[in-house]
């Protein structure tokens, strides 16, 4: 019988590290809090350089799993966290800009989690929760705040109401997903013709929701942040399948 040749999967001296410590996170021998040992004797273990280890720890830096404090004291040293948001957020907005996804992907995501968390929330949100979004609707309401101010706290109200869900993944995705259009709507924002009745329009959405969710009407509020995702952010995605027609990037 012939022999038959596999080919051998090539990987760099990085990736060999990073496969190891994901194995001892899979296997619970490392937790979130754990403190890995210093690079001079973490190295010789792995039988590695120490800039090929540090390569590895920065990948894990930037997708949240661990963070780097430098220096010798007690505090110092790589620690595993639990960070998601932030780095799902930064993969989300590089992936939107190379036109990984389009904008209607990303609408029909915003969609889905925001249904969810509203409906979510009016059952399962705290009155903690309740307030503090209702404090960011309250301050978007002023009729001086530029568009820059209203797009964050616009952003972290949505993201509020999912934390109030009480599912946290749900609480993640829709932060990356809504902040992953930030820039996008920002600049939408500070292009429409009337700042303030744009204003005032998006504004009684969000105290209509917050009516809504106190009033434990999780279904009503479904809907309405569904027609509130889709009016404004359905304008961009007319604006960008037109784009592209024309010649305009997607």
């Amino acid at each position: 019988m012939p022999v038959e040749w596999q080919p051998v999967r090539q990987s760099r001296t990085h990736e060999l590290v990073l496969q190891s410590i994901e194995e001892q996170v899979f296997t619970g021998k490392l937790r979130a809090g754990d403190r890995l040992p210093p690079e001079r004797e973490l190295a010789p273990v792995f039988g590695v350089s120490r800039s090929a280890l540090r390569e590895a720890l920065r990948v894990l830096e930037t997708i949240g799993v661990l963070v780097a404090q430098p220096g010798r004291g007690p505090d110092s040293g790589a620690r595993i966290v639990r960070n998601p948001d932030d780095a799902l957020g930064r993969l989300l907005r590089l992936h939107f800009a190379l036109g990984s996804y389009s904008l209607h992907d990303v609408m029909e995501a915003r969609v889905a989690l925001e249904r969810s968390s509203f409906a979510a929330a009016a059952t399962h949100a705290v009155e903690e929760d309740l307030d503090e979004a209702g404090v960011l609707v309250h301050r978007m309401s002023q009729p001086d705040i530029a568009p820059e101010e209203f797009n964050e706290l616009d952003t972290q109200f949505h993201v509020k109401v999912a934390s109030g869900s009480g599912n946290a993944l749900t609480s993640t995705l829709t932060a990356a997903v809504r902040e992953s259009v930030r820039p996008l709507i920002l600049r939408a924002l500070a292009e429409v013709d009337d700042w303030s009745a744009t204003r005032e329009q998006l504004n009684s959405q969000h105290l209509e929701l917050m009516r809504l969710v106190r009033a434990g009407n999780g279904e009503e509020a479904a809907d309405l942040a569904e027609l509130h995702i889709r009016g404004f952010h359905g304008t961009l995605v007319v604006e960008d399948r037109t784009g592209a027609e024309d010649g305009g990037t997607a």
